[in-house]
């Protein structure tokens, strides 16, 4: 870590993902908050989640154009779009408004799909493949553990003086973020120009998933595990009504959360460089498989163990699989092979969500809270169980 922190480009890039993820986790919990307030629907509130995944369906030319300009200024062009897109909700007043939460949400997942994969590139950049994992573990810790704070102080904005001031908040960090990339002193060379077919270069990514072994195993044990884990967006609010809380606990569920992924984060890189990529993402579901089990318990003690338990679950997974993304794709499409890997992810958790609010209201949420955890370990024991092979020496050139 100490090591990553010497480059001054890493440090102003933690720094502005830092600030923005503080807005953006305080702005995402309040708007299923929001939601569920206006609607009394917890339906409703697991929908915002939904809407926000269904903007990633856009990844492939999100990746595309990512690839095809320098990566910063792209950065900054989306937290400039969005720190105004969010600003919208001070329109929010009663329930006949509540779809311009759902249009910010929407703006959220549109974002996401220029956003994460110009940064996944720029860390290529800017650092040696060596520190890569770090990096990531890093961002994971400081920009997923601000759930430490976040939530809870979104939460209490809201009850104090309304979504209107969170948005305000978040647009705030948008700008912060924004004048921290400006300071970076990244050179990027201009990328190569289109030279194929439209069609071929917007599937680039995807074919270089899918012929890559190890990335074609570790897209599809999340995806299946993801055809279920976007119940939790929904149950989790049954999981608060049972231990008889009401849905502005999810501030301090998401807090609880944060603590496991800081712990997560810190520990990713050493755990990838000891087991590998396959299996690190593997004992990260393993330990979210074990969370939706301890949620199926109606007790506020054990729901305070499932959340940090969740937290150090999604870093182990996701630190781990961004990292395999990056050492095992040449820089020339890494931007498409980020999207294309989200895509693949996004659809099964829009899937899921959706899935998630319509079988609420037919099946007992423990049932789904007992099938996410099946099918979660199964993805686990199929990736902890395949052979890995040494990362690659991959070109930066143009492939």
């Amino acid at each position: 870590m100490r090591q990553l922190l010497s480059h001054r480009d890493a440090r102003l890039l933690l720094a502005g993902q830092a600030l923005s993820a503080f807005g953006d986790w305080a702005l995402l919990i309040v708007l299923a908050v929001w939601m569920k307030t206006l609607t009394g629907s917890s339906a409703a509130a697991g929908m915002t989640f939904f809407v926000f995944a269904a903007g990633s369906l856009l990844a492939p030319l999100g990746g595309l154009l990512a690839d095809r300009v320098r990566r910063r200024p792209l950065m900054i062009a989306a937290d400039a779009v969005l720190g105004a897109a969010v600003l919208v909700l001070l329109l929010v007043h009663d329930r006949g408004d509540a779809w311009l939460i759902y249009a910010v949400a929407l703006a959220y997942g549109l974002a996401g799909t220029v956003f994460y994969p110009a940064r996944s590139a720029l860390l290529r950049i800017l650092l040696p493949e060596e520190l890569l994992a770090d990096a990531n573990g890093a961002l994971q810790s400081t920009t997923q553990g601000m759930r430490v704070i976040a939530p809870l102080a979104g939460a209490a904005l809201y009850a104090a003086f309304g979504g209107g001031v969170v948005a305000i908040l978040d647009a705030v960090t948008f700008a912060a973020s924004i004048a921290l990339l400006s300071r970076m002193r990244v050179r990027e060379e201009r990328p190569a120009p289109a030279e194929q077919h439209f069609l071929r270069e917007v599937t680039a990514g995807v074919r270089h998933v899918w012929w890559t072994l190890q990335l074609r195993q570790i897209v599809l044990g999340v995806a299946l595990a993801l055809l279920v884990i976007g119940f939790a967006e929904t149950l989790i609010f049954s999981v608060f009504a049972a231990i008889g809380r009401p849905p502005s606990f999810f501030g301090v569920f998401a807090t609880l959360q944060g603590i496991g992924t800081i712990a997560g984060g810190v520990t990713a890189a050493p755990l990838l460089r000891r087991v590998g990529d396959l299996r690190a993402v593997g004992l990260g579901l393993s330990a979210f498989a074990a969370t939706a089990v301890l949620l199926t318990v109606p007790s506020l003690a054990v729901v305070a163990v499932a959340a940090p338990l969740a937290g150090v679950g999604v870093a182990w997974a996701f630190v781990a699989f961004g990292t395999a993304l990056q050492t095992r794709t040449p820089l020339a499409i890494q931007g498409r092979v980020a999207a294309a890997a989200d895509l693949s992810l996004s659809a099964a958790q829009t899937a899921s969500i959706a899935a998630g609010a319509a079988l609420s209201t037919l099946v007992d949420y423990r049932i789904l809270l007992v099938v996410m955890a099946a099918v979660t370990l199964a993805s686990a024991t199929y990736l902890l169980t395949r052979r890995h092979e040494p990362v690659p020496s991959v070109e930066h050139a143009a492939a």
